[in-house]
């Protein structure tokens, strides 16, 4: 991982103290960072969109009722 100094723009660190004020857990600096960078590389197509998970159900009538229960069984395939 590379390290970085930043420095905050005086007009900056007002909001960012009220939005870590209003946090129940206060993330660390360099999380917050990384995420702005990344949002920022992947809305000018830097890095590619992330793509959402996508689930298929099973058809109906299966056979298989347990799923939601036991579904690390069935992801395991025993």
């Amino acid at each position: 991982m590379r390290r970085a100094s930043v420095s905050i723009d005086v007009s900056l660190e007002e909001p960012l103290e009220r939005y870590l004020a209003h946090q129940e857990v206060k993330p660390p600096l360099a999380a917050l960072f990384q995420t702005a960078l990344l949002e920022f590389l992947r809305s000018r197509g830097y890095v590619a969109p992330s793509s959402p998970l996508k689930i298929t159900p099973a058809p109906r009538g299966s056979g298989e009722i347990d799923i939601s229960q036991r579904h690390d069984e069935y992801l395991a395939g025993s």
